[in-house]
């Protein structure tokens, strides 16, 4: 066995998870479609509770991620809290950081946690994209507020006259850039583009992930999926994405965004999703003086932004390195790699990247490459392209799967990596099971 390093900081506490679960990932316009965002987190909570036995008023602080917020709950952390039947005395915040929100939740547990201003704290994520807001257009929005404050029929009459059709053109929430008004695909077109990635690797890989996921799923090794009632329909037990196709079959679908010459499609993207997660988080003295058996350790994390054009979804690769510096490892040590699979192009890009001494001298600064994960140890439960990306909740899919697969395989460190829109990442090591 491998020789455990040091752990922790000087004064700074351990923190570990203790359980993490996950409603099953659904795509969207399915089961979930008449629900609220609120209603999946609570779901997420509960099973959480029922999985842990955790009493409620142990529990510190609750912190949720999301993206789209459903503007009648805009804190979905603390609508789904109370709806969970944690007392109201107990605090809760939501965080947005694109695909990497819940992410954003567990390191600031994380850093709760290592202060010393909590020692329980349950961080998930939230993503319902089966209903997103749609708003009025901006002028009339400005003409309805106005009108709301008009006092005479005379007021309120001279400004309906001033409507015209234009006005009721809705404005239509986009998966895009702000910065950059380019969506996400075409920016994954590009970096495949760039390099020298086929249609068909994209696809292989793609095919790989629902493969995986299938096998995973058939063979009992998704154990954070926790069953959920819905109400006024039957209780959903599983992911219903995960649907291994073939190369022939895959290989039929348009390109999605790039027309008519791009590589990306349908099959070998995430799909719209809608799903949440829940995650407990103590410190390593309150987990082991409640009786409580640690899955993992949460050692150190960064997060890096890039160029929201050319580089958004590289940033797996400038982050990995900075993790392994900061905890002392590299990358021979890491069993195990989970990585979030926005496009199958995205993956492959990232390891073409890290494996590139080129790359690495001309765009990081740096003297050499950190390697690329061998595809043993990357993603071998499936990943997003299979089991589903509700934006919010994915960051605690991918470190419970890390955790569980540590576990079973006999593995001492994890990674964990996913990139978001901004150009953004959050990368997360290392964990070994207790």
């Amino acid at each position: 066995p491998k020789t455990k390093k040091t752990l922790g900081k000087t004064g700074v506490k351990n923190v570990v998870v203790v359980e993490g679960v996950r409603i099953p990932f659904l795509q969207s316009g399915t089961s979930y479609a008449d629900l609220m965002p609120h209603d999946l987190a609570r779901a997420a909570l509960q099973g959480l509770l029922t999985r842990t036995s955790v009493p409620r008023d142990v529990v510190d602080y609750i912190v949720y991620g999301t993206v789209i917020q459903e503007v009648k709950t805009s804190n979905v952390a603390r609508e789904a809290a109370l709806g969970a039947g944690f007392s109201d005395k107990t605090p809760a915040h939501t965080v947005t950081m694109a695909c990497i929100s819940s992410n954003q939740a567990m390191t600031t547990a994380v850093g709760m946690i290592a202060a010393g201003q909590c020692d329980v704290v349950v961080a998930g994520g939230v993503e319902l994209m089966s209903d997103v807001p749609i708003r009025h257009s901006r002028k009339m929005r400005k003409t309805m507020l106005t009108l709301n404050r008009a006092k005479t029929l005379g007021q309120k009459l001279s400004l309906i006259s001033k409507i015209r059709p234009d006005y009721f053109a809705p404005e239509l929430p986009a998966v895009a850039e702000f910065s950059t008004s380019e969506t996400m695909g075409h920016s994954a077109d590009r970096l495949a583009a760039a390099f020298g990635i086929s249609r068909r690797e994209q696809d292989e890989y793609a095919l790989r992930s629902h493969t995986l996921a299938k096998k995973a799923q058939d063979e009992g090794l998704l154990q954070d999926v926790v069953p959920f009632k819905v109400p006024g329909k039957d209780t959903v037990t599983k992911d219903n994405g995960v649907r291994p196709s073939s190369m022939e079959q895959m290989g039929k679908l348009k390109p999605a965004f790039v027309k008519p010459y791009g590589t990306v499609t349908a099959a070998n993207s995430s799909f719209l999703t809608d799903g949440a997660s829940a995650i407990l988080i103590m410190s390593e003295e309150k987990a082991l003086a409640m009786g409580y058996k640690p899955k993992a350790y949460l050692r150190d994390f960064v997060y890096v932004s890039q160029d929201p054009k050319d580089q958004l979804l590289l940033g797996p690769t400038y982050a990995t390195p900075k993790v392994l510096e900061k905890a002392g490892l590299s990358l021979s040590d890491i069993d195990v790699f989970e990585f979030h699979e926005a496009f199958a192009g995205q993956i492959l890009a990232n390891l073409k990247a890290m494996d590139s001494d080129w790359f690495a001298q001309n765009y990081m600064g740096r003297k050499s490459k950190v390697g690329a994960p061998s595809l043993d140890k990357f993603n071998t439960w499936g990943g997003s392209l299979s089991l589903g990306h509700p934006f919010g909740a994915t960051g605690c899919r991918l470190v419970i799967t890390a955790a569980h697969r540590l576990k079973k395989e006999g593995g001492q460190y994890g990674l964990v990596a996913a990139c978001a829109a901004g150009g953004q990442v959050m990368v997360l090591s290392s964990m070994f099971p207790w």
